[in-house]
């Protein structure tokens, strides 16, 4: 198995629909899904169960999607620690949740102008790390969203999103122009797995302790308001599919995009990187 398979892999997994996984990655659908075909057949067992519903991962997938991402995650540190060897100018970047956002293509495009000669990677990360890697060394700085323990982190605010409520559109609730966390304080909320950062869980728990389905990824928390009613939360302006609606929440704190990197980290590319994401995001 190789490693762009196996990343292929874990981006369908997690969006479980290979359309969005191939805009993640940034490829055309059919390679995609070829690539996908050929670990079906060198696994010799299905990974995915496909269906007019959607796609859903097998038994088999379950167990691959695991060992997969521990991988993955091996091989992302041994890059790191080797290029570091080498001297090389690099930098590893944790990207969480929509890699889509217009600040995140300004950045890339800012970036690429200033430093050119910079060998950058790239790591998606799902919802139960919001440092992206950075305690464990994968990466050298984090765009992703707070707030999270930031202990022995420098974290810099690029941008502050009003959040509402993920519901469904034929949901009473949906009708309203705007909600309080009391409105929903009888429904069910998605979780992160245990070990989740907890101040991370609580914010976007609404700061109270929830019951409801447990989630890695923004699709599946989509997937859990479409087919379980299960409150979901997303910043605003955030594009949803079409039986999903967002209502303002107005007592909910802004969720704030952020860059973090270690506090004892005096690499001169992230000092740049932050610079330019400031403009980026608040244009």
């Amino acid at each position: 198995m190789e490693l762009r398979t196996l990343r292929y892999f874990v981006a369908v997994a997690e969006e479980l629909h290979f359309g969005r996984a191939a805009a993640r990655l940034h490829m055309s659908q059919p390679p995609l899904s070829r690539a996908i075909k050929q670990l079906e057949s060198e696994t010799g067992a299905p990974l995915f169960a496909r269906s007019p519903a959607g796609v859903t991962l097998t038994p088999v997938g379950a167990v691959l999607l695991d060992e997969a991402r521990a991988l993955l995650d091996q091989a992302e540190r041994l890059r790191v620690r080797v290029s570091a060897a080498a001297g090389a100018s690099s930098l590893t970047i944790g990207i969480l949740g929509d890699g889509t956002d217009p600040g995140n293509t300004r950045l890339a495009a800012a970036f690429r102008r200033t430093h050119p000669g910079v060998d950058i990677h790239i790591r998606d990360t799902d919802l139960t790390d919001p440092t992206c890697g950075l305690r464990a060394g994968l990466v050298d700085v984090a765009l992703t969203r707070a707030p999270f323990d930031d202990t022995a982190l420098t974290v810099r605010e690029l941008r502050a999103d009003p959040v509402g409520a993920v519901l469904r559109a034929d949901d009473p609730l949906a009708r309203r122009d705007h909600l309080n966390l009391a409105d929903l304080a009888d429904r069910r909320w998605f979780q992160f797995p245990e070990g989740t950062d907890p101040i991370w869980q609580s914010y976007w728990n609404g700061g109270t302790p929830r019951e409801g389905p447990v989630v890695r990824v923004v699709q599946e928390c989509l997937q859990a308001v479409l087919w379980n009613s299960t409150v979901g939360l997303a910043p605003l302006g955030h594009d949803l599919p079409e039986p999903l609606t967002t209502v303002p929440l107005t007592d909910m704190p802004p969720s704030r995009v952020v860059a973090a990197w270690k506090a004892d980290d005096t690499n001169p590319l992230i000092r740049s990187f932050t610079k330019i994401a400031r403009t980026a995001y608040q244009t």
